[in-house]
């Protein structure tokens, strides 16, 4: 069975989750961290080893040189794929082809809210979902160009447009302005 064969009644692509015998009780979620353009493969051997992973995506469609629209499923996150383990599954992770390392504090492993992963699970197949890499509100943000070029403070929406607000935090007073998205970029702190 191939990773892109997977798909629900909706269309959405879904993964094979393959359980272990150890109990659900000391299994958590974690964030594996994979070589860029990897994830359905590190899927497919996590799943082989018989550790239940969950690889978020969503649908686009492309358009090749040639003028012809192909939909094609790519990683909601790339670079990242979540399982669902317990203390003694992270070596069997951490050696199949791809994986770089399970996303920690320090040298800690950082569990993922199980909220969040039934959420990203139940979200995926009722709505259309894609990523989101634009600026945030509340976001640090940088200018990139014109006369305040460089100049760093936070993205904030006022009447429907966005405002940068420059904080002078030696005297902590603030000035904002109204600026295009265009013009910011996220901040480097």
């Amino acid at each position: 069975m191939r990773f892109d064969d997977v798909l629900s009644e909706s269309g959405r692509q879904v993964l094979p989750c393959v359980g272990s015998t150890t109990t659900l009780i000391d299994k958590k979620w974690y964030a594996v961290f994979t070589l860029p353009q990897h994830e359905k493969s590190v899927s497919k051997h996590l799943n082989l080893r018989e550790i239940e992973c969950f690889l978020p995506s969503y649908e686009t469609i492309r358009i090749w040189k040639n003028r012809q629209r192909v939909k094609i499923i790519l990683p909601l996150f790339p670079n990242y794929l979540f399982v669902h383990i317990n203390n003694r599954e992270r070596v069997k992770v951490l050696q199949s082809p791809g994986v770089l390392q399970i996303v920690c504090k320090g040298r800690e492993p950082v569990a993922l809210p199980e909220s969040e992963i039934e959420f990203l699970r139940s979200g995926l197949h009722t709505a259309q979902v894609e990523p989101y890499c634009d600026l945030v509100i509340g976001q640090k943000v940088r200018i990139k160009n014109g006369v305040m070029e460089g100049v760093q403070g936070t993205l904030v929406k006022k009447n429907n447009s966005m405002i940068f607000v420059l904080t002078l935090e030696l005297i902590n007073q603030h000035a904002a302005i109204r600026v295009n998205a265009e013009d910011l970029e996220p901040s480097v702190e």
